[in-house]
């Protein structure tokens, strides 16, 4: 096991135990061993997956960095494509050909 792993299974460990005195006094034995499973599980996964080939700190910065260090400003664009042929038919054709002829270029 990599250190990553063994760090992800050490914190599957202690939410598993954290839990199980946690909800002791309030579940019976075989809810309380599902409990631990369940809380634990997320942990433990961590530790062994890799989404799109990152690893999960390497995903949550990339995420972080993404959403919160460079946000982007979404303005609203209305693009009504039905009003624009009934319109103007003609200029609508002119862009599908314009756009058909770019695409066959060499």
């Amino acid at each position: 096991m990599s250190l990553r792993q063994c760090i992800f299974a050490a914190l599957a460990v202690a939410a598993a135990v954290g839990l199980y005195f946690w909800l002791r006094p309030n579940l019976g034995l075989e809810t309380l061993s599902w409990a631990c499973i369940i809380g634990a599980a997320p942990f433990a996964a961590l530790g062994f997956v890799k989404w799109h080939g990152l690893s999960v700190e390497q995903f949550a910065w990339a995420w972080f960095k993404s959403v919160v260090l460079t946000p982007k400003r979404l303005l609203p664009a209305h693009q009504n494509l039905y009003h624009d042929a009934v319109t103007n038919p003609r200029k609508q054709l002119k862009k599908n050909a314009t756009k058909k002829r770019g695409s066959n270029a060499p």
